[in-house]
């Protein structure tokens, strides 16, 4: 490979501290192969220099680019992830100290399943999956942030408390979690001199790549063991930082400067995979945030098609452009991209029926066990048989009806055909409650009449389930609008279904191919924005660009900057074209286009 000038100004550097500001596809993993090469021209030994990457697959693929272009070697430098290096401290630890530390991950009783009964415990109420999710991540920001969460006003209900008893609940039995792994390998080595020594003296030279998804926590201990030689070699993008979450955070970067007087900057701003199109417009694009490196980017490559805005009907219309246009570009590598997980399962379902081959980049939708299609079934299967008073228990009360718990106990007390019937000869009962009960009888009888997709639409906005899922979302501070959308792609998918027992087959199989997908090899890849960085396509089209997905309504300036980088991280992903989809119609209504569409419209009048 011919490096450029920056590079190899870049590869040059050898003794302390440096920060490579790399754009997108301006050769990053290049880079840090490059300079070792160096390095062991110079005379040093390759297994003193040690290259952390942001992943095991991204460790594994740079060890494999190592060997090609350093073969017929064994004597090779260390590829590790942060964590890989920290719980391999922590195993050295426990042999010489006695002290046992178990990775929770691998116990039958997950990290998931801990926290849930914990949420139950204290909220006396189950977590859903998507809540339980959010749960744990704000628990992954406050310990990759080292963050108390005493002194922060959370929302999620008796956070505290959750979090200390998920604490106390690993110490009393010996298990750490990943978040964990940093924490514990710092403080050991912070106290064990012994350790820190080994160590230390084992690097001369340490390199970081994604420097920019290094959380606070593992910027510290790569600080520690980094120390006094301070031969830190960071390549990192500010631009590219979307990990807030987790606890990412570009400001450390930013401020890099006041931990190293010594610091040497370099700057690759040569973008060798875009064309000028993609790279002037994504350019002008992340220049609007102001918490960022100043950056000249630019390409060589030449101007092709312009960056396409476009402007649909429906979802549907999404997929069948998308659809369209893959079938007129086979050769090519191509990636739809989305900001949730979620919003692959419309894809999924149109582009399967279509019979084409694709992959989906760590999706593994949870479909069967969400709690609305459960109620969903239920309700249907009640319908079918109104005699199942366990059925009728499970969703009382998340529909029209008023039904309340001394009303159901009666209900239990006179079971017969329909349930329902004898509650209309309960004591006292007002005529207004009458009225209610045998609007709910003829409700259930309508149901039964209806082939699936009516019976979705007619228990949503017929038998009031959509108006629980409303109160739901307050009450337990659940985002509606996904629930909305998980509701939308139900219905899409039981348009082409004709029963309860075809729709519920579909779902098996969608949820099947969402976690066995991944390995397929295709040209099409499906994947959130999120999974997608460090990857490129020749052809990328980002999907749902309406107000409120991305940018999401919530937040300050701060969380505004993060979802510009998504967007962009989004945008340089594309080699020759880019499009940027948005539906007039999304989950069931009118909506306004993401106003980075609009940003982008006026900077493409500008020119």
């Amino acid at each position: 490979m011919e490096l450029s000038k920056e590079q190899k100004l870049a590869i040059k550097h050898k003794n302390g501290p440096a920060l490579i500001l790399a754009v997108p596809g301006s050769g990053k993993t290049s880079i840090l192969l490059h300079r070792i090469l160096r390095l062991i021209d110079q005379g040093v030994d390759p297994k003193r220099i040690l290259t952390f990457t942001f992943s095991k697959a991204a460790s594994t693929d740079i060890k494999k680019r190592f060997s090609k272009l350093y073969p017929h070697n064994k004597n090779l430098p260390k590829f590790f992830t942060i964590h890989a290096l920290c719980f391999s401290i922590i195993r050295h630890y426990s042999k010489l100290r006695g002290k046992e530390y178990r990775l929770i991950e691998g116990e039958k009783v997950s990290k998931y399943k801990i926290i849930a009964s914990i949420y139950y415990e204290l909220n006396k109420k189950p977590i859903s999956e998507q809540y339980l999710e959010e749960l744990i991540n704000k628990i992954s920001y406050y310990k990759n942030s080292l963050i108390d969460p005493e002194k922060e006003k959370v929302k999620i209900t008796n956070f505290r408390q959750i979090y200390r008893k998920y604490e106390d609940y690993k110490k009393e039995n010996n298990l750490i979690d990943f978040d964990d792994m940093i924490i514990l390998a710092y403080e050991i080595l912070k106290k064990d001199n012994y350790l820190l020594n080994k160590i230390k003296s084992s690097f001369d030279y340490l390199q970081l790549d994604e420097g920019q998804d290094t959380s606070r926590a593992q910027f510290q201990f790569i600080k520690l063991i980094a120390a006094p030689k301070n031969n830190l070699f960071i390549v990192a993008d500010d631009d590219q930082s979307i990990y807030a979450f987790r606890g990412a955070d570009p400001d450390y970067l930013l401020n890099l400067k006041n931990v190293y007087k010594n610091l040497t900057y370099y700057y690759l701003q040569n973008n060798f995979r875009s064309t000028k199109n993609i790279v002037n417009t994504s350019s002008k694009f992340i220049d609007k945030n102001s918490n960022r490196f100043s950056k000249k980017i630019s390409t060589l490559n030449d101007y092709l098609e312009p960056v396409n805005i476009i402007k649909l009907g429906s979802s549907e219309d999404q997929y069948k452009f998308i659809y369209e246009n893959i079938l007129k570009n086979k050769n090519l590598s191509q990636a739809i991209l989305y900001r949730n997980n979620l919003s692959s399962l419309g894809v999924i379902e149109y582009l399967e029926r279509k019979n084409l081959d694709f992959s989906i980049n760590s999706s593994k939708l949870k479909i069967l066990n969400h709690f609305i299609v459960k109620d969903i079934l239920s309700i249907i299967e009640f319908s079918n048989d109104t005699s199942r008073i366990d059925l009728f228990s499970n969703f009382y009360y998340k529909i029209h009806g008023y039904i309340s718990k001394k009303h159901l106990n009666f209900m239990k007390k006179n079971l017969g055909e329909n349930i329902l019937i004898p509650l209309l000869s309960y004591p006292g009962l007002p005529t207004y409650y009458k009225e209610n009960i045998s609007m709910l009888i003829k409700d259930f009888k309508n149901l039964k009449g209806k082939n699936i997709f009516q019976q979705i639409n007619y228990i949503l906005y017929d038998m009031g389930y959509d108006d629980y899922l409303k109160d739901s979302a307050k009450k337990f501070n659940y985002s509606y609008e996904n629930l909305k959308e998980f509701c939308h792609h139900l219905i899409y998918i039981a348009s082409s279904e004709k029963d309860i027992d075809s729709f519920l087959a579909r779902l098996k199989h969608l949820e099947y191919m969402s976690n066995t997908k991944s390995y397929n090899d295709s040209l099409i890849k499906l994947s959130t924005i999120h999974s997608s960085k460090g990857l490129e396509y020749d052809i990328v089209y980002i999907i749902d660009l309406v107000d409120g997905v991305i940018p999401s309504n919530k937040g300050d300036t701060k969380d505004l900057e993060e979802e510009r980088r998504l967007f962009y991280v989004a945008m340089t992903r594309a080699k020759t074209n880019l499009y940027l989809i948005y539906p007039k119609i999304y989950n069931g209504r009118y909506v306004l286009p993401s106003s980075f569409i609009n940003e982008l419209a006026a900077l493409s009048k500008a020119k």
